[in-house]
């Protein structure tokens, strides 16, 4: 795994256990890392925790990795599905009229996303940035509501 460049912050990984630990020198940073990686918290968590810096968690990561140390975790992100797009088109028209499909394009876009691929943890952030489109107030805080209901009614 190259982890030597792009944004290695959401990424996990677990310890693996060997027999040979004894023959490796690991220094400050690593020991600290390594400690603390436990296969849930990404890489992002650690570097606050630790306070190692990203470049040193890159350099840290990248020498675990060679020494068979650690091991990348898949997480599992689920998404956003489509019926909860369709109301928020739903209730953005109401608030908006029929720019809220474009509206929301803008804002999957400028946030890094995909309509298919949009992860559920950043519901509230879509949500907030759509709703700053609603000049009105009395409309602004129905559309929130409706939304932040729609959100747990479907568990997210």
């Amino acid at each position: 795994m190259d982890i030597s460049s792009g944004n290695i912050l959401t990424l996990v990984f677990r310890r693996v256990v060997r027999e040979d630990i004894g023959g490796f020198s690991l220094d400050s940073n690593m020991l600290r890392v390594l400690m603390e990686l436990d296969g849930k918290q990404n890489l992002s968590e650690i570097a606050k925790k630790t306070n190692v810096n990203i470049s040193a968690i890159r350099k840290v990561m990248s020498k675990l990795l060679q020494l068979k140390l650690v091991e990348p975790v898949e997480v599992t992100v689920s998404m956003l599905d489509e019926d909860f797009f369709e109301y928020l088109q739903a209730q953005l028209s109401l608030a908006l009229g029929p720019i809220a499909e474009v509206l929301i394009e803008d804002a999957l876009n400028d946030l890094g996303h995909q309509r298919t691929r949009f992860p559920i943890s950043h519901a509230a952030e879509l949500v907030d940035f759509v709703a700053r489109e609603i000049q009105r107030e009395e409309k602004m805080g129905p559309f929130k509501q409706d939304i932040v209901n729609k959100i747990k009614e479907k568990g997210y």
